[in-house]
Formats: structure tokens, sequence, C-alpha cells
């Protein structure tokens, strides 16, 4: 097949790739003869990567939607082949911009006989500039009618077949450029994502007055939260350093520091497993309310899910996955304790003692459960039978202090703490505490999660001297709050997988 057969069968090389799928013989081919028409056109002296600039003057949805003002006015647009039709004289050829998909009608005697035949050659996936006037064809479609074209950039490669789309999941998450470009749908989930982030940022300086701030990702102690963080070395000081796994931590140095109300929105890493709720790399909000408490931030968790929902659907009733949530506030409410009681059965007000809360361990099959306490007990049954039934959304309270090693004690029963967790979807989406702020209190914690560090508990919150001896220099009363951005946007827009909202997920290396 040469560049003649393409041209004169009256559609580019591509749209073979539409009638079904190709041999990889079939696609070599076809890439050989692009590189073949990049090196004709190099040698007429038009090379397309040397176009530096098209004045793009108007968007595909702008000209549809503004049509009664813009019909026969002249208008410059730009984007990418994505249909090319050839009717002898004339041709029509979809293009797709940043806005949506436009059709240009080209004629033979309007862009000189020369260029239309060059014109001919392009491929689908090339990009093109077009000059010309806006009008409306016999059969209805808003179009530009071609005064000019100009090759901006050749396509190497060749699309996907046009009526089956890129739908294999794992190359679409590897190839997320062509999954834009094929897939509209994708492009406006990571514009929600986009306005998601933007109204949290909005809401929380200009509703509630916080201040954005910026704090280390490499750190020496990934502290914050119990999970296993990442190691690198420092080749410089010859130091390991680990990425940070929350920021909470130097946050709190800043609230002690006199920056009432800070929040940082930002990466965090886990060494952990995926799936899909899981990406080791995620974004992450966390904000500190100096003079707040566990009620204020649970205040803001409503309000900032509910107005992300409401900016970007019009609507605080979302549908995921065919289950509708009412995400307006107040949400419900629930203790720890009290789950347990309901789901499992077991009164936690009635077992007082680590002895007889194993005795409840053994008996629902909890794995090491002759070294649990009373807290880890209630804490590991809530999440092998209670989080199953968090449809939400609801905030889960009275976490045992044997978890939150960070919260402030409850004085009601100081063997738990002022703590909460927001479920929707039963995911946990947020969490949030009353600070501690009993330095002595805290080196207590962090020594017994050192222990546990040391045996082996590589999820443990390890030793912080510096930030207990932030808490000596005064912490006031405070309210955290800690956001899964990540899982409210794959919520909010209704996505099967976290990785449907990471542009770039983590992947396994393609093998050999």
């Amino acid at each position: 097949m040469g560049e003649d057969d393409i041209r004169n069968g009256g559609a580019p090389g591509a749209d073979a790739a539409a009638d079904g799928e190709l041999t990889s013989d079939q696609l070599n081919e076809m890439r050989l003869i692009r590189r073949g028409k990049l090196k004709k056109l190099q040698e007429m002296g038009r090379n397309p990567y040397l176009n530096e600039h098209w004045d793009v003057g108007a968007y595909s949805e702008d000209i549809r939607e503004r049509f009664d003002e813009m019909d026969g006015t002249d208008v410059s647009v730009a984007g990418r082949i994505m249909a090319f039709r050839h009717m002898g004289k004339a041709s029509f050829v979809d293009i797709r911009d940043y806005r949506g998909k436009i059709q240009i009608y080209a004629r033979r005697d309007a862009i000189t006989p020369e260029e239309y035949d060059i014109f001919l050659t392009y491929d689908i996936g090339d990009i093109i500039g077009v000059e010309g006037s806006v009008f409306r064809t016999r059969h209805g479609e808003v179009s530009v009618k071609a005064a000019r074209i100009v090759l901006l950039t050749k396509s190497l490669q060749i699309l996907p077949n046009k009526w089956q789309g890129l739908k294999d999941t794992e190359m679409r998450y590897r190839r997320r450029y062509v999954d834009l470009i094929m897939n509209p749908d994708v492009k406006e989930t990571f514009i929600k994502r986009a306005k998601i982030i933007k109204e949290i940022r909005r809401y929380l300086e200009e509703d509630e007055g916080f201040l954005e701030v910026d704090t280390p990702i490499l750190t020496l102690i990934a502290g914050g939260a119990n999970a296993r963080p990442f190691t690198t070395h420092h080749n410089a000081l010859d130091i390991d350093m680990k990425l940070r796994i929350s920021n909470e931590l130097y946050l709190k140095r800043l609230t002690v520091g006199g920056l009432d109300r800070v929040y940082e929105m930002g990466k965090m890493f886990r060494n952990e497993g995926m799936d899909r709720n899981h990406n080791p790399e995620y974004t992450s909000m966390e904000l500190y309310q100096a003079y707040g408490r566990m009620e204020d931030v649970m205040r803001i968790t409503e309000n900032i899910v509910s107005k992300a929902a409401e900016t970007v659907l019009g609507s605080m009733t979302i549908t995921y996955q065919g289950n509708v949530f009412d995400l307006t506030p107040p949400w419900d409410r629930l203790s720890m304790q009290d789950a347990v009681k309901k789901w499992v059965g077991v009164d936690f007000d009635t077992i007082g003692t680590d002895g007889e809360a194993r005795e409840v361990a053994k008996k629902y099959g909890l794995e090491d459960w002759e070294t649990l306490t009373r807290g880890l007990v209630i804490a590991e049954l809530f999440e092998a039978y209670c989080e199953q039934y968090l449809t939400g959304p609801i905030f889960i309270t009275g976490h045992p202090v044997d978890i939150s090693p960070l919260a402030k004690r409850d004085p009601a029963d100081p063997r738990n703490t002022r703590r909460f967790e927001a479920y929707i979807n039963t995911w946990e989406v947020a969490n949030g505490f009353s600070e501690l702020n009993d330095p002595i209190d805290q080196y207590r914690r962090f020594k017994e999660q050192q222990e546990m560090l040391e045996a082996g508990d590589e999820e443990a919150h390890p030793m912080d001297e510096d930030f207990v001896n932030a808490l000596e220099v005064g912490l006031p009363p405070t309210g955290g709050l800690g956001v899964g951005v990540d899982r409210v946007i794959t919520l909010i827009t209704d996505s099967p997988s976290i990785r449907d909202i990471i542009l770039f997920p983590t992947m396994k290396p393609v093998e050999d």
C-alpha cells in the first residue's frame, strides 16, 4: 500500500484501523507509510514540527453554542483529526480540540488544488490548524468552511480502532495520553477533578480563612500516620530518608508557631498494596485549626465533600455505581464501640480487661489474638465486621487510644480518643481529631509505638522527639483533619477505581 493508494481510497491510512483489528505487520506498514509522508513533507519544506504557534481564536464548544452570532464569521481553530471523509472535490474532517469536536469542510477550489492534494495525505491523529468561516451544512451540522489548512504536528502512531476506542483498562492507564484522545468522558473526569480541588481550596480559604502552606516531602521520620513508608537515600548527606506518609506533624509545628489555620493539599506516599481504592502515591488534604476541636473539623468535612459535589454536579446528591448518597449535612454519627455492638453483637461496656477482650478475639478468629489489647480488639472487630455496613455518609467516633497515637483522650472514657473517621460507600474518606497537645502523654504514646516498630510492626508510628519538643513549647487546643481527596473525587465522578481519577497511576512494569 502506497501513498497514492491511500489518497485515491479517499481516507488516510488510519481509517483502515476502523474496520477491525490490524495485525502487527499491517501496523508496522502503516507506520512506515506515515514516516514516508513526513519525509516527503520535509523535503517540500513543510516540516510540521517547526510550527511554533497557531492563534486559536475559537473552540468547538464556543462555535456550537454561539452559532447564531458567529454564523458567517471568520475563525481560527486547531485540533486533532479524528475522522476523514473524502467526497471528490470536497472533504470533511472531524477535529477534536480541548472543548469538544467540530467538523471541517474543505473544498479543492477553496484552498487551492495543490494544498488540497497535500491535505488528502493527512492521517487520523494529525494535528491541524484551520482558518475559515462558520456555517451550517445542509444536514444541520455546525462546521467551519476551510480557507486555509496547516499541518501543525504529524502523528506517526496509529490511534486505536475508532469504533471500539481504547478499552483495555491497563493500556488506558499506561497510555493516558491516548485514553484522553479516544475517550472524551475521561477528559471530562479530569476536568471535574480540577474543579473539585479548586472548590476545596476556595472553601477553605474564602469561607473558613485557612492559609495554604508547603511542608517537606522528603523526611527523616515518616510520621503523622500508621503506615509503611518508602525509603530513599540522600547521597550528599549519606543518610536514608523517607517519603512522607502524612504532613500532620509539620502542620502542627506551624500551629505551634502561631499559624492558627493552615492546610496543605499534596501527594502522600505509602508503601503498601494497590487495589481499586489504593494507589501508593495519592492526593490528600490536611488542615489544623487552632482553638478548634473535633466537632469543628467534622463540620468542615461535611462542607468540603458536599460543596465539592454541588460544584461539579449541581447537587449534593451523588450516584456511585448505581447507589445514591445524599451528602447534605449533617451526617449520621456512631461510635466505634456501638458499631461493634450493633453488627458484631459484642458489648465492650461489659468487657474491661485485655484478657476478656482476647477471649472475644479468639472466638472471632482474629490473628495474633493472644497479643491484642482491648482497644485493638475493638478496632479489628470493627474493621472486619462493621465497615461493610457503613454506606453513609456517616462519622465513626470514639477510636481506642491504641490506634490513635496523635488524638486527645476522651475525658468521658480515657481508653478512647476524640477522633472520627468519615465513611461513604463503606470507604473511609476523612480522618480527624481533637489533637493531642499533652507532650508527656504524646511521648509516652510514641514510646509505645516505637516498641511496636522495633518488634516488627512496620506501620507503627516512630518516635519524633522534635515534635514532642514542639508540644512542650505549646500547641493550643486544635482540631485536625485529613481528607482522602482521591477517594472523594472517585465517588463524585462515579469512577469505578481510584486509577480512573489519577492521570498516571502506579503500574507494574511491562515484562518483555
